[in-house]
């Protein structure tokens, strides 16, 4: 860690960095211990400065996006954090909307609207971020990223900027090539069609409702904790095994969606690791299903 005291000695002069930074002031589920470092890269630029770094001094690369649909575990997370909400630029020509990564999801189907141009509609309330939803093929009520997405530029390891087709991403359900590469999404494009304003409107509002009014939207969460398997649908498998309002600590099974899991009371990492662990075990048992998780779950226990 020498090493990179020396470079973020340097760094901190021109971007945001901060040490022993707690996760959980950023996270949506309001948990994690502190990261090593943790950066607010404000351009491609600094992201590229921020690689280097790492892989200067060694140090392990994380990128949160902004934190949505993930678990930080409470001893925190080792080396380097991104989060990349500082860049947020969205633009529009024609039919295409250009989003750099840590534009959010709902930001990028207003401007959409805006523009007139159909086909994120069902991405109007998914809280996470361009970069994020396309690093897991995000989606709902029926659409997903990979229908639109264009092209993905991206940062690869070794610091070099690359463009990627769709056809190119290898898309699948809550995966991407993204996920293989450990690239850093930059920037993504989509490719839309021109709408009737009034229509996207009110799909994206009719969505909202929807979402409002089945989702715990009222608590901290990350989020739909666990992929759909195969023949069944996860929230009632949780409500048929009498899984709802189950909680260990602060985290609780939603009492409103049982694929939720909500911190209703300062909730930590390991409350939240915990009900998933439980809630995996008593469907296996009873319904022999392997529920996998969508969300990550990722650093270091204490």
């Amino acid at each position: 860690m020498k090493q990179a005291e020396v470079i973020y000695n340097e760094l901190i002069k021109t971007i945001d960095i901060k040490q022993d930074e707690l996760l959980s002031k950023y996270t949506n589920t309001k948990t994690g211990g502190p990261a090593d470092y943790l950066a607010f890269p404000k351009s491609v630029a600094e992201v590229k400065q921020l690689l280097a770094m790492a892989n200067e001094a060694d140090l392990p690369l994380t990128i949160l996006g902004n934190a949505s649909n993930l678990i930080v575990r409470d001893g925190g997370i080792r080396g380097l954090v991104l989060i990349l909400t500082e860049m947020n630029q969205i633009t529009v020509q024609g039919d295409i909307v250009t989003a750099q990564a840590g534009a959010s999801l709902i930001a990028t189907t207003e401007r959409a609207y805006r523009a007139g141009l159909t086909g994120l509609e069902f991405a109007a309330g998914i809280p996470g971020s361009v970069g994020g939803a396309v690093f897991m093929n995000a989606g709902a009520y029926g659409g997903e990223i990979k229908e639109v997405a264009a092209t993905v530029t991206a940062l690869t390891p070794a610091g070099k900027v690359v463009t990627y087709r769709n056809e190119e991403l290898d898309f699948g359900y809550r995966h991407s090539r993204i996920q293989e590469e450990n690239d850093i999404v930059l920037a993504a494009t989509f490719k839309l069609s021109p709408g009737c304003k009034e229509d996207i409107r009110a799909e994206m509002d009719r969505l909202n409702f929807l979402r409002a009014s089945k989702q715990p939207l009222e608590y901290p969460s990350c989020g739909s904790v666990f992929k759909r398997p195969v023949g069944h649908y996860t929230g009632k498998l949780i409500h048929d095994a009498g899984l709802q309002g189950f909680q260990i600590g602060g985290a609780q099974v939603s009492t409103k969606h049982a694929g939720f899991i909500v911190n209703v009371a300062g909730a930590t990492g390991q409350d939240y690791i915990d009900v998933i662990h439980h809630i995996q075990a008593v469907i296996k048992e009873k319904f022999d299903v392997d529920l996998e998780t969508e969300v990550r779950i990722i650093g270091s226990d204490k």
